[in-house]
């Protein structure tokens, strides 16, 4: 069977002025069966068309901090760094995926974006707004190695997470100062953490539109979850499940 092509969206580095990306993404995926291609950071429109239709699924990679503009909030001073480019990008795209019902992955800021770009909105920074409310002591941002697990989750049932994974919670690792602080109605949460945080949504009614807050990128190879992630999406790219 014909590997899927699958879109990796690219990170940016400012202080270089350069595209990067981190190798889990790729690998993650070429592993699972796809073929991993890193996209141009573009504006383009036309462009952004012709990706949509390319490509047979995306993957929404974590980065800056999604634009407070996005869901009508001023920028605060503990917003981290923003990208207008990646932000303007991924709001083409994602748009062009939801009406071709291409599938989509997102990983941290993927989730964040995702949930924005469908009319939810964002904690700017947990530390400051999230957890003294919550009184949350929770690790949202660890220190390395990344690979680690640090913080429990709790998988919804009939959803397509709990289907793909098979399990009622797991541990996961944890690297974000920002969250889901108001629920696009689209969505549904997937997964929550022990604060109530929401760590993962999908979109029931596309073939398969999901994103997890943790970074399976980091832990696919020794992570059964983790892999089984990325597989679930490669499959979903190829037309099966």
């Amino acid at each position: 069977m014909k590997k899927p092509m699958i879109g990796v969206l690219p990170l940016y580095d400012e202080h270089k002025v350069s595209y990067w990306m981190l190798p889990g993404y790729m690998k993650g995926i070429e592993v699972s069966g796809g073929i991993p291609v890193m996209l141009p950071l573009t504006t383009d429109s036309e462009i952004l068309w012709n990706l949509a239709q390319t490509m047979d699924g995306f993957l929404f990679t974590g980065g800056h901090d999604v634009n407070p503009e996005l869901y009508h909030e001023e920028t605060m001073e503990v917003c981290g760094t923003l990208c207008k480019d990646r932000d303007t990008m991924e709001s083409v795209l994602f748009q062009h995926v939801l009406q071709m019902d291409k599938p989509a992955f997102g990983i941290c800021r993927g989730l964040q974006l995702f949930n924005v770009l469908l009319g939810g909105a964002l904690y700017q920074d947990l530390p400051l707004q999230f957890q003294p409310e919550t009184r949350s002591s929770i690790i949202h941002k660890q220190k390395p190695p990344y690979s680690q697990p640090v913080h429990q989750v709790k998988l919804a049932e009939g959803t397509r997470l709990h289907q793909i994974l098979q399990t009622d919670s797991l541990r996961v690792n944890s690297y974000h100062h920002q969250g889901i602080k108001e629920l696009a109605k689209p969505l549904v949460a997937a997964a929550t953490a022990e604060d109530g945080l929401i760590e993962a949504v999908v979109m029931p009614n596309q073939r398969f539109m999901m994103a997890v807050q943790w970074h399976p990128e980091f832990m696919y190879q020794e992570d059964e979850p983790s892999f089984k992630l990325f597989t679930a999406f490669v499959k979903a790219c190829q037309g099966e499940g």
